[in-house]
């Protein structure tokens, strides 16, 4: 997560934790009093310290979760009507999220879904000459036959659960070759405590956004590592479980430039074999330093959350 030189990064990682606390209950009435309370900050400060953090003000920020999650509800939950999507986003009527939704993508939410040639288009937005926004549907996966057998080439791709794991992290918000830096500054932190020393240390990247959905300047995700004792952080450094989760996951050996085709190929696998995606984010484990790689590869399990 960027922030502004004015503000130290103990500012930073309570804000962030506020934001983790919006993600986590978008389907109930978020109310400023309780977000300030989770960041202990009044709301006056607490309205005035997220705008500089996120750059954007805490109700816009709500709403574009809410519809960002609708739209995600729309591509993948097919079962699901317009009204349910708008209880579990957290709209308090239809018209008010219809409304939102379409000032958002410049059509409605039934446009939306029956606009979407394919459930795995990429979304994209523009403004036109006269200022409507129009929304547009890039499809970039051109044959669902080739993903599969470009998994079943390059991984091994099992449904498990992935047992719960200690986690220390730090926020990042933004584009996501940028997270390195991230994780760079979690290792420095790391190191000095003894934890990178760790047996079966792995690093685990999770992803709050989707690239096919969200602003890539808007992404959110956490740069992660494993913890197997109690440590004390500071700073932008917090601490998180990661409960046992039902995955569908592929174990890969990949380039950088592979990851978007492997994470395709691996909802296509999902969607395929009948399995539907739940709530929780998805994520990968790392298991090996690229640099130290002979081929610069990622060993790595990308793991999909499932019903």
């Amino acid at each position: 997560m960027k922030s502004s030189k004015k503000l130290n990064t103990k500012v930073v990682t309570r804000i962030g934790k506020s934001i983790t606390y919006i993600e986590e209950h978008l389907h109930e009435k978020l109310m400023l009093n309780d977000i300030a309370e989770k960041a202990h900050f009044s709301p006056f400060h607490f309205h005035r310290l997220f705008s500089i953090v996120t750059k954007e003000t805490l109700n816009n920020f709500i709403t574009r979760k809410r519809i960002e999650k609708a739209a995600s509800f729309l591509l993948h939950k097919k079962e699901l009507t317009i009204t349910e999507i708008s209880d579990r986003v957290g709209f308090t009527s239809l018209s008010s999220f219809s409304r939102a939704f379409k000032k958002f993508y410049g059509m409605s939410p039934v446009e939306f879904r029956e606009s979407s040639p394919h459930k795995f288009s990429k979304i994209s937005k523009e403004e036109s000459k006269n200022g409507q926004m129009i929304t547009l549907f890039e499809q970039y996966i051109c044959n669902v036959n080739n993903s599969l057998n470009w998994l079943k080439m390059n991984a091994i791709t099992e449904v498990k659960i992935i047992p719960e794991v200690q986690l220390a992290y730090i926020s990042h918000q933004g584009k996501m070759d940028l997270i390195g830096n991230v994780y760079n500054r979690l290792m420095q932190w790391a190191f000095p405590k003894g934890l990178m020393q760790q047996e079966n240390l792995r690093m685990i990247t999770i992803y709050h956004d989707s690239p096919k959905i969200t602003d890539p300047n808007n992404l959110r995700m956490s740069a992660c590592m494993t913890l197997n004792r109690e440590v004390k952080t500071e700073g932008e450094v917090n601490l998180r479980t990661l409960p046992d989760t039902k995955c569908v996951v592929s174990r890969l050996g990949i380039a950088p430039m592979e990851f978007q085709e492997a994470w395709e190929a691996n909802f296509v696998w999902m969607s395929e074999k009948g399995f539907k995606r739940a709530d929780q984010d998805p994520f990968g484990i790392y298991y090996n330093n690229p640099q130290e790689h002979p081929e610069g590869k990622c060993i790595v399990d990308l793991c999909i959350p499932i019903e």
